[in-house]
């Protein structure tokens, strides 16, 4: 009888509850669901090491601190490969789910339709995804064509074209969209170009949505994308055959090749292209020219000065990990692990993790439902820099303009910051340009 009225006391004085102690797990349990082999392992490899190294971040200060609890709870992580097929995504969610009993799941960032199937899981059994997801402009197509749109999934990624809304504190500001960056790198070489482009993608959600925003915004600013109003350019994934298209850009003397694909149809066509003589001044590879794997995969001098989206990079400032880690030392385990050089969805994998640990300290509960209500709030630094979700449950990153550059590294190809519009995300090498055909 002692004891316990001893326990009550303590519990409403506000001393450690010996109750709930009891009652605490031994561990958070989170999963992974991302592509590791197949046509997205790029995505798929740097995520999961971010996560990966998030996870061990947290988990040497103790784990978690969970109010409800009186204590910190360590994180235990489970990683499944999809094989970059949607279907299979969606089915391992649910066996995470159902037999692991994982409570969140996060990742780096997955093309829109691999990441739909789990945000569909992960709605029916009310369990909080945080992922960063290809374009808001195709996401939100995604998004938006369900009965009701997923209230569980939150997506720290980034836009085409689509402005942040007012109010936001990214609204009217540069680089918050790819159009910026895209432009910015336009309007650098629109005087010394003749001012063709060929647009290139593959006619699925993320390749389409790029392609509709594109196009028409690159034409008021004058320039000329071939064939546009018929969609030239904008062909099925199982096309192997790229020479109609080839010739014709070469015919029409096109400049510039943008595209968005993933890598190895881009690489299948470049191929393709330097074989028939196609060499633009410039190619810009968004997605199939994010990671290292997929570029060295091309082969010979291919992925020389193609461009890039850069997300994510080692050089960014006022961006906090972890405990001690920063930007450039979770890029140096990188290098360190793999041999190969920068990631950009490493920090991006990292990042979601921390969305998780904030969201549940603050909610101060494992409870799904304070913890959704949680991430609501977001307004949170991470090692890739401010996370706010607006009320589509979206919070667009910071992004700027990287090129492929051959090095006398031992991995040859490196991916530095060419053009930038942010202080925080510095430029740390000139754009070459034209491309230095051999």
């Amino acid at each position: 009888m002692i004891l316990l009225l001893t326990a009550l006391v303590l519990g409403v004085c506000g001393g450690p509850d010996p109750r709930a102690e009891a009652a605490a797990p031994e561990k958070i349990l989170v999963g992974v669901v991302t592509g590791l082999t197949g046509k997205f392992a790029g995505f798929g490899e740097g995520g999961a090491f971010g996560v990966k190294a998030a996870v061990e971040d947290i988990n040497k200060l103790g784990g978690i601190y969970v109010k409800e609890y009186g204590r910190k709870l360590p994180i235990k992580l489970i990683t499944v490969d999809s094989e970059s097929d949607p279907t299979k995504a969606g089915t391992l969610a649910q066996d995470l789910i159902l037999r692991d009993k994982i409570q969140f799941i996060v990742n780096g960032i997955d093309p829109p339709h691999t990441r739909a199937p789990i945000a569909t899981v992960t709605e029916r059994y009310k369990v909080p995804h945080i992922s960063g997801v290809g374009p808001y402009e195709a996401w939100m197509g995604l998004r938006n064509a369900v009965e009701k749109p997923w209230q569980y999934t939150w997506t720290p990624s980034f836009a085409i074209a689509t402005p942040a809304k007012p109010g936001d504190f990214r609204a009217g500001k540069l680089g918050y969209n790819m159009m910026d960056s895209w432009v910015g790198a336009l309007d650098e070489i629109g005087r010394i170009t003749n001012k063709r482009v060929a647009a290139f993608a593959s006619d699925e959600p993320d390749g389409r949505g790029w392609y509709l925003s594109f196009s028409p915004v690159v034409v008021k600013k004058g320039w000329d994308v071939y064939r546009v109003k018929d969609e030239f350019g904008l062909v099925p994934e199982d096309t192997t055959d790229f020479t109609a298209l080839i010739k014709a850009w070469k015919d029409y003397d096109c400049e510039v090749l943008w595209s968005n694909s993933p890598a190895p149809f881009f690489g299948a066509m470049w191929r393709q292209a330097r074989m028939l003589g196609f060499k633009p001044k410039m190619a810009y590879a968004t997605r199939s020219g994010l990671f290292y794997s997929d570029i060295k995969a091309w082969g010979g001098d291919l992925p020389h000065a193609v461009c890039n989206e850069m997300f994510w990079n080692p050089s960014i400032k006022d961006s906090p990990g972890i405990g001690t880690t920063t930007p450039q030392s979770l890029h140096e385990r990188w290098v360190k692990k793999t041999g190969q050089p920068l990631h950009q969805n490493a920090g991006m994998g990292y990042q979601a993790v921390q969305i998780l640990i904030d969201a549940i300290e603050r909610a101060g509960s494992l409870d799904a439902e304070k913890i959704n209500g949680a991430l609501k709030k977001t307004d949170l630094m991470t090692i890739y820099h401010r996370v706010v979700f607006d009320d589509e449950n979206f919070s667009r990153h910071p992004v700027s303009f990287g090129q492929w550059l051959k090095t006398d590294k031992p991995y040859v190809w490196e991916n530095p910051v060419v053009i930038s519009q942010h202080d925080f995300l510095p430029a740390t090498a000139d754009l070459l340009f034209p491309i230095p055909y051999k």
